[in-house]
């Protein structure tokens, strides 16, 4: 049942996140509900989303709605924003860690309530003093702990200009590339439960199939009210079932 649960996890909060950033809110809530250890949870959505978010971007550069020539040179900087953040996480006790994923839960939430998107742009991304130092800080919070770091790419696309569906190319490339990062250190360190991943991964890769066709025809702001609806309500149970 719990894996079920975890596949059906992974289509969900994926779909959500390629259309609107903030899938891990769902599936890390979700995960620690079911009692699964912290940072086995959050390698598991760091190795789930490398292959789903790889795989909703190459929908997207075979739809000519990006070209890699825009976007190569975000690789090394979420790569190595991902790896530093997998690292820092590796150092700290499961105990301290699942303290600070509430914090930066709470912190995304609130995030998601009060920031606003512009996507009437049509601005491609280019290295800046804004755009390189966003980059590999998201990519840090993504390698430390991950949700809503698709929501704050969102944030910093469309404080760039940059129109809607080039915006959920560059998050998924991002996501892709400061994932494999993150998920080389928990994988490292012996903190993946491969049947609990392998099972997250495959929902994962459905939910991005799903989420970046939508993108293609619909307006993120019908998603938000959903997604912090949802969100607000895992939060609350999870910090209710770990006072018990």
């Amino acid at each position: 049942m719990e894996y079920i649960i975890i596949f059906f996890t992974g289509i969900i909060s994926t779909t959500l996140g390629t259309i609107a950033g903030g899938g891990g809110l769902i599936s890390l809530p979700t995960m620690l509900v079911l009692g699964i250890p912290v940072h086995s949870a959050i390698g598991a959505n760091k190795v789930s989303n490398t292959v789903s978010s790889f795989s909703s971007f190459i929908h997207l550069l075979r739809q000519k709605k990006i070209n890699m020539k825009e976007c190569y040179w975000m690789i090394p900087i979420s790569l190595l924003g991902g790896w530093s953040g997998g690292y820092i996480a590796s150092l700290i006790s499961a105990d301290y860690l699942y303290i600070i994923a509430v914090i930066l839960l709470l912190f995304a939430f609130v995030t998601s309530l009060i920031g606003k998107r512009d996507f009437t742009g049509e601005n491609e991304l280019r290295p800046s003093k804004i755009s390189i130092p966003g980059l590999y800080s998201i990519g840090i919070y993504d390698g430390l702990f991950g949700p809503g770091q698709g929501t704050l790419m969102f944030y910093l696309f469309g404080y760039l200009k940059v129109d809607y569906i080039r915006a959920v190319a560059y998050v998924r490339l991002a996501t892709f590339s400061s994932c494999i990062g993150a998920a080389i250190m928990y994988i490292s360190a012996g903190k993946i439960i491969w049947g609990l991943t392998i099972t997250l991964l495959c929902g994962s890769v459905i939910g991005a199939q799903i989420g970046v066709r939508l993108a293609e025809k619909l307006n993120p702001v019908y998603i938000k009210p959903i997604l912090r609806a949802v969100t607000l309500a895992i939060i609350i149970q999870v910090v209710v079932e770990n006072m018990r």
